[in-house]
């Protein structure tokens, strides 16, 4: 019988290995990256569409409709406060709807709405009975004035479809972050799809004005209205690609057991009685209203109003800074290697996402603990825009290289404060703290872009000096000046409101 026993306990041992170490050998997929890469793709395309405007009317459609920047700025804040509101509803929409289908939804409107910018032309000729861009451009005094207020209504018109879909970009890319990826990677993860925005400005001067010119060459419209179609046409084929390969990671036969376990590591690190509370706390969905009574909920209001301003009047008003203070309009080779440059600074922020978790290494800090010092950081960059215009007045390379770094900076804020939602709230609730902070990312943006385009004609029409400067240059600086300081009084604010990792109690 002893000889039996152990006959038998050698012929079990082997099969007991190898189910032990069955699961190690089996090597971790990485179609996590793949999502991330949709994610990138799809802001890449946000961003695209979002500079049509900002590349093209300067050059091609002002003199068209005979606008001003102040019906530039116009146009810029509506589409501002309309992203904004519609932010506070489209986090609750993907909430509802889902990763795959709110996604859908969202791109589709703000792909519609790009695409009907092209039509404002033929709106306004139809409208006022012009027969042709000849005969509108030609027109001076009260037929102007009624051309540049009755384009800029359907501007407005094609503006808020745009951003009614836009607003669906990231609550629903941080969603789907914090479905594929543990809480240690996401701020990673956060920077490298966010880096398609970078990406998007990139790509923007290099192919907008010379879609514009070559339309325009060619007898099409006046060349922009190509751009927009173009340009926005591209969320179609977006579509088409997210149907196929976007499924939760359980469900998703491109994840594997590896790769599943490795997306759900919070969870397995825990004990099981916490492993159950934190299950239902991430299936608990938060009322609108009660996310409000939250700090936390201020935490990301709050950091987003005071920043977000920032990195929208660099995007709308970069090109028309280089043409009004230096001269070159947005389809010269000069114009588009300092907006290429700039944006290529810029990319330095998919860094700026893994400084958490080195700092979480290092030193063992919570996340919320590692974000907050990582955005300190990142705060102080900003204030080198206090010297862009005064070391413009040397070469137009600096206030470039400076924007560019600022850029990168508010970049890697904003993936860090996307970040701080997961960290803090429910996952069911995740998309809606996103888009309250997408509301007051847009009110901030409201408030810059409104503000910069009547500063802007006002220090022109008057002369306006401040510190040496006159005239729109003045008025540039000022603005300069604001954004320097905007990112530490936020962060000063997020640290009075929350100054310790705590999860919201439900």
């Amino acid at each position: 019988m002893r000889i039996q026993n152990q006959a038998k306990k050698q012929e079990i041992k082997p099969s007991i290995i190898m189910s032990t170490h069955q699961p190690n050998v089996e090597k971790m997929t990485n179609y996590r990256w793949v999502i991330c890469a949709m994610l990138f793709f799809a802001t890449a395309v946000n961003y695209l569409d979002r500079q049509v405007l900002s590349l093209t009317w300067k050059d091609f459609i002002a003199p068209e409709f005979h606008w001003t920047d102040t019906h530039y700025g116009y146009i810029t804040s509506v589409f501002s406060f309309i992203y904004a509101l519609a932010n506070l509803f489209a986090g609750r929409f993907i909430d509802w709807m889902g990763s795959r289908k709110g996604y859908l939804w969202a791109i589709f409107i703000w792909s519609v709405g790009a695409c009907l910018h092209a039509l404002c032309g033929w709106a306004t000729e139809a409208t006022l009975g012009i027969g042709n861009t000849a005969e509108m451009i030609g027109a001076t005094g009260a037929v102007a004035s009624t051309i540049a207020i009755t384009s800029v209504y359907y501007f407005i018109a094609a503006r808020i479809i745009l951003g009614v879909g836009e607003a669906g970009n990231f609550p629903a890319a941080i969603k789907v972050t914090a479905e594929y990826f543990p809480k240690k990677d996401r701020a990673y993860s956060t920077s490298i799809f966010n880096a398609g925005a970078t990406i998007g400005a990139l790509v923007a001067p290099l192919s907008i004005p010379p879609l514009a010119r070559y339309f325009q060459d060619m007898g099409v419209g006046n060349g922009w209205e190509m751009a927009f179609v173009v340009i926005g046409a591209l969320g179609f084929v977006w579509m088409g690609l997210w149907m196929f390969m976007y499924k939760k990671p359980a469900q998703n036969p491109n994840v594997n057991a590896a790769e599943l376990a490795y997306i759900e590591q919070d969870n397995q690190t825990e004990k099981n009685d916490e492993k159950q509370k934190m299950s239902a706390f991430d299936e608990t969905k938060i009322p609108l209203l009660k996310c409000f009574k939250y700090p936390q909920t201020w935490v990301v209001f709050f950091g987003k109003f005071m920043t977000d301003g920032v990195w929208w009047f660099f995007l709308f008003w970069t090109p028309a800074y280089i043409s009004d203070v230096y001269g070159f309009s947005s389809d010269t080779s000069t114009a588009q290697l300092l907006i290429f440059v700039l944006y290529a600074i810029t990319m330095l922020s998919i860094y700026g996402g893994k400084l958490p978790t080195i700092i979480m290494n290092r030193t063992g800090k919570d996340p919320y603990a590692a974000r907050m010092q990582a955005m300190f950081i990142f705060a102080l960059f900003p204030l080198l825009a206090l010297f862009a215009q005064p070391l413009g007045n040397y070469s137009y390379w600096f206030p470039i290289i400076i924007i560019g770094i600022a850029g990168a900076a508010h970049q890697s804020w904003s993936a860090n404060i996307y970040s701080v939602v997961g960290d803090m709230f429910p996952k069911n609730t995740i998309a809606t703290i996103v888009g309250i902070g997408g509301l007051a990312g847009g009110i901030g943006s409201v408030l810059i872009n409104m503000g910069s385009g009547v500063l802007f004609d006002y220090a022109q029409q008057t002369q306006m000096s401040f510190m040496g400067f006159t005239g729109k240059p003045a008025g540039y600086f000022i603005i300069f000046c604001v954004c320097a300081v905007a990112y530490l009084l936020g962060w000063c604010i997020m640290k009075s409101l929350v100054p310790k990792y705590k999860l919201v109690e439900v």
